[in-house]
């Protein structure tokens, strides 16, 4: 995975993802996901609709509600992962379970724009702008699988149920 870092603080919660107006007002994902960040930044959207990029933050990423339309507006934006120093737990939850990726490693180092390239088999994320490279905490075969199906219910579609021992 290749793009672009757009980066954001600590305590990033789902209020800020996408706003609680939204959350009975569209159930379409793609439209969910032009509001992405909007009380944030209201041109976000549009500014890298068709590019490839990762949401980068630092610690409590997700913090808030349990909502899940806020990874489902982030997915479907194009962002590839959320990278971060820690995520809230129900996020990270909601995450996985709709086949978004999340990384946690220390991003003190990018800077927004900064072009990454991430490996997610060889754990590692490289900063192609700052010339480093960062290790990450690895997924466990079930995230990994969750990841690959593109989340749970086609896990669930494809393996017949959610044993762990695929």
């Amino acid at each position: 995975m290749k793009g672009i870092a757009c980066k954001f603080g600590d305590d990033i919660n789902t209020d800020l993802i996408i706003s609680g107006r939204y959350k009975f007002s569209i159930s379409d994902p793609n439209e969910l996901a032009s509001h992405v960040f909007e009380d944030a930044d209201p041109d976000f959207y549009k500014k890298l609709r068709g590019r490839q990029f990762f949401v980068v933050a630092g610690n409590n990423f997700g913090c808030g509600s349990s909502r899940e339309q806020a990874p489902l507006a982030i997915k479907y934006a194009g962002c590839h992962a959320v990278l971060a120093k820690s995520f809230a737990r129900i996020f990270y939850r909601n995450a996985f379970n709709l086949g978004l990726p999340l990384i946690e490693c220390d991003t003190g180092k990018i800077k927004n724009e900064d072009v990454l390239e991430a490996d997610l088999k060889k754990g590692v994320i490289v900063d192609v702008t700052g010339g480093v490279s960062l290790k990450i905490k690895p997924f466990n075969k079930f995230q990994s699988a969750l990841v690959e199906e593109d989340g749970i219910i086609n896990f669930y579609k494809k393996h017949g149920g959610l044993d762990l021992d695929i």
